[in-house]
């Protein structure tokens, strides 16, 4: 089996299985490159990437450039004289002169099945639109946004309960499976590498905090998908007047009277049933600002919050 020279490229969590899956793997890595050091929490204490904390327990030279452009990064890549690059998750843009630097190219995990859902938030996306599957996919980098020649990929189902969280461990292992698949290629030379359909692609844009408040005017099922696509990050909520409402479960349920958008619909005990535009989303589990993550019979205890009151 050929012995390759790698240098692996990742940050958050989801990257270190397959930085795991490289160090059983015979193969070389001679250098790990994450993000710098960033604050975290309240705090705002500076907090290490994942993968630089799995490369320090496993033993790699890790650098954290601000910068991938610049040409002292470029000169300690080249210094290492890399077969390949393995890529996951790594938040930075590699520049058209880095990816040409490895003698076999660079090798991206990305977190769908690609041409479908290229960018930045392909797990929260797949649930959000209701996809009954989803995967990882291995690639050949090239200059564009996950365009690159497709490698190898694994698919998973998406189950009714998913969140984006639990869905993200799930690839992340999946990750480390693929990365094993693509490398034994490599290494036999049974590689083979197919074109994506580019007009069958679409795209995972980067979320934010405010595309978590619910639109009640939605169907519910789109809602329902909604919260557990935005868990963990960023969240999903609602305003009862001019608090806020963290949302974290739900299920459709039936819409009993013609209720406008965000009204809460009487008659249900121990449950807080809100219309839709289409059927009505029970909510399961909820949090107060100032308050704890309760399930909703525990928080109807403490608050009152009556049919006909309407969240928005």
């Amino acid at each position: 089996m050929t012995q390759f020279h790698v240098i692996f490229m990742g940050t958050p969590e989801f990257a270190v299985p397959a930085l795991r899956a490289l160090h059983e793997s015979p193969h070389s890595v001679d250098l790990v490159v994450t993000q710098p050091d960033r604050p975290k929490g309240r705090g705002r204490r500076l907090a290490e990437p994942p993968v630089k904390q799995a490369a320090a327990e496993l033993g790699y030279p890790v650098v954290q450039p601000e910068s991938v452009k610049t040409e002292e990064f470029r000169n300690t890549i080249a210094a290492h004289r890399p077969d390949l690059f393995v890529v996951v998750a790594f938040g930075h843009i590699l520049p058209k002169r880095l990816l040409e630097m490895p003698a076999l190219g660079a090798i991206n995990l990305h977190a769908s099945l690609l041409p479908k859902y290229r960018g930045p938030a392909p797990i929260q996306w797949a649930i959000i639109n209701g996809e009954a599957e989803t995967g990882v996919t291995g690639m050949l980098m090239d200059a564009g946004l996950d365009t690159g020649e497709i490698l190898a990929a694994r698919k998973t189902p998406i189950h009714a309960d998913d969140t984006a969280g639990t869905l993200h461990d799930r690839l992340s292992r999946l990750s480390a499976d693929v990365l094993h698949e693509t490398l034994e290629g490599f290494s036999s030379g049974t590689i083979r590498t197919t074109p994506q359909n580019h007009a069958a692609a679409s795209h995972a844009p980067l979320l934010k905090k405010s595309d978590g408040c619910l639109d009640w005017r939605r169907p519910a099922d789109y809602l329902e998908r909604l919260i557990r696509g935005l868990s963990p990050w960023p969240g999903a909520y609602t305003y009862l007047g001019e608090k806020r409402l963290n949302i974290y479960r739900a299920e459709v349920r039936p819409r009993t009277e013609d209720a406008p958008p965000g009204t809460i619909i009487q008659g249900f005990e121990n449950e807080l049933r809100v219309a839709a535009g289409e059927d009505a989303l029970s909510i399961l589990e909820i949090q107060a600002a100032s308050g704890k993550r309760l399930e909703i019979s525990e928080f109807l205890k403490g608050s009152t919050m009556s049919a006909g009151t309407v969240l928005t």
